[in-house]
């Protein structure tokens, strides 16, 4: 009875890998295939970047499911793929990544990095590579930055958009709120970035601070005025970062950092319908 329950598990175990397709021993990637990694502007927002595939072999390479894998960020399950690749200088595998592992104090330097993935060269067994990625990489080690720094900055304050927003002239007028979240050093506001479609300006005029939350204070409004980047509706309709407003900040005497902030969704709705207006242009 015990034979029969040992060649029952055996025979299960093969049937799971014949089904899985995959083999499970990691090995070097094939001659002439390699990988880098890359960040398009619009794949910021839903936190995905680019795995960019060459081959110089003459071989196809169908690559089955891709994973990042690095001590920088959480690291998530692989993205199935089922892409087959011939001779190529770069062709892109859309992937997403963790959130970022960041300090409480300091930002962390880049970790090493590879790309795990499943592949089949020409009409051989699936198996599973790791691609090496040159460290430090530049677009892993951008990332690093802006969220931990992100990160650090919101331990500290959150920058909001205020509820009313009021078109004055060829302006929208309104408010960003900025609240304490901890501790009792002041935090200078030192600047206000635009996005991609849109110029957001203090209405005070003042730059480099544009504002002071004191140490004894919780809260501050400060008065802005939002004007269009541009006028091209058909950009307006498919942006996706038009509503990501960089907010510049220091706590204390540390160092500038700043937060992405996004208005939530009625407020975007004023901005787009403002922008519609001033710009002449119709909606689809």
């Amino acid at each position: 009875m015990g034979r029969t329950r040992t060649w029952g598990v055996i025979t299960a175990l093969f049937t799971l890998a014949a089904c899985g397709g995959q083999g499970t021993e990691s090995g070097a990637p094939p001659a002439g295939v390699s990988v880098s990694l890359n960040q398009w502007r619009s794949d910021e927002t839903a936190h995905e970047l680019e795995v960019s595939v060459r081959n110089d072999a003459g071989t196809p390479v169908r690559f089955l499911d891709v994973q990042l894998v690095t001590g920088s960020f959480a690291t998530l399950p692989p993205t199935r793929m089922d892409t087959a690749l011939g001779r190529t200088p770069r062709t892109d595998l859309r992937i997403p990544y963790g959130e970022a592992r960041c300090d409480p104090a300091t930002i962390p330097p880049v970790e090493p990095a590879t790309v795990v993935a499943h592949i089949q060269v020409g009409d051989g067994t699936p198996r599973k590579v790791v691609f090496p990625v040159h460290h430090p990489d530049p677009t892993l080690d951008g990332l690093v930055k802006a969220e931990c720094g992100a990160y650090i900055l919101r331990r500290s304050v959150d920058v909001t958009f205020g509820d009313t927003w009021t078109r004055v002239g060829r302006t929208l007028q309104g408010n960003l709120v900025v609240t304490r979240k901890g501790g009792a050093e002041p935090i200078t506001i030192d600047d206000l970035g635009a996005t991609t479609h849109y110029t957001m300006l203090p209405r005070s005029g003042e730059r480099g601070p544009v504002a002071v939350l004191a140490a004894d204070a919780t809260r501050l409004e400060i008065p802005v005025e939002v004007t269009p980047m541009r006028c091209d509706w058909h950009a307006f309709a498919e942006a996706k970062k038009a509503y990501l407003f960089p907010i510049y900040g220091t706590v204390g005497g540390g160092e500038k950092r700043y937060l992405i902030a996004t208005p939530p969704a009625p407020v975007q709705q004023a901005f787009l319908s403002y922008a519609q207006d001033v710009c002449g242009v119709g909606g689809s």
